[in-house]
């Protein structure tokens, strides 16, 4: 059977304007420059983060502190400044900063948990971290400077 030359039983698709592949370059160029944006501005030092780096110049030995609680699993809970799950770190060391014994009583609350200190919810044993761990990590906790202003965060 011969092929009909007929220009309307042709089955290829028309073509497509070149200046619509160019569109799609430049969109997905501008993406990917964006994300690179994101992802540098997010890991650029806050000024959060610069606090705590001059407040561990001030005070060394509260190096260990930190790299014990930066190395546990205190930060799924626990941010600096925001109320994630349990209070923030400022907060805390807010509330115990006139507290003689605080380095000890967070020492324990670190080791033992506790449940309703902050509300209903509920901070989970840590027996792994031995009894000079959890003093370190409480004195870093309480060396922590106040927030800009005096006023806690709570984000």
């Amino acid at each position: 059977m011969p092929v009909d030359p007929d220009p309307l039983h042709d089955d290829t698709p028309p073509p497509r304007p070149r200046w619509l592949g160019w569109a799609l370059v430049v969109f997905m160029v501008l993406v990917v420059l964006g994300v690179l944006n994101v992802g540098w501005r997010i890991l650029q030092p806050g000024p959060a983060a610069q606090a705590l780096d001059a407040a561990q110049q001030a005070h060394p030995e509260r190096a260990a502190g930190r790299a014990l609680v930066e190395a546990s699993d205190c930060l799924r809970c626990h941010g600096l400044e925001r109320h994630a799950v349990g209070p923030g770190f400022r907060q805390i060391a807010a509330r115990y900063a006139g507290r003689s014994d605080a380095a000890t009583y967070l020492a324990g609350r670190i080791r033992e948990g506790s449940v309703g200190v902050w509300g209903r919810t509920l901070m989970p044993r840590h027996p792994q971290i031995t009894e000079a761990q959890a003093l370190q990590m409480a004195q870093w906790l309480l060396a922590l400077p106040p927030a800009e202003g005096g006023v806690l965060l709570n984000q």
